[in-house]
C-alpha cells in the first residue's frame, strides 16, 4: 500500500458545511482524520439522513 494511503490511527470525524458550487448552494460532508487530512467527501443538494 502506498505510504500516503496508510492509516496512522483510527481517529476521524465528519464535517458538514454549506457551500456554493456553480451558483447552487450544496452541503459538503467531509471525513477528516485526526491530522485534518481529507479521507473522503460527498456533495449533496439536500440535508437529510440519506445525504449524511
Amino acid at each position: 500500500m502506498p505510504i500516503n494511503l496508510r492509516r496512522k490511527n483510527d481517529s476521524w470525524r465528519v464535517d458538514e458545511t454549506y457551500i456554493k458550487v456553480k451558483g447552487q448552494w450544496m452541503y459538503l460532508y467531509r471525513a477528516v482524520d485526526s491530522e485534518g487530512n481529507t479521507i473522503d467527501f460527498y456533495l449533496s443538494k439536500s440535508r437529510d439522513k440519506q445525504a449524511a
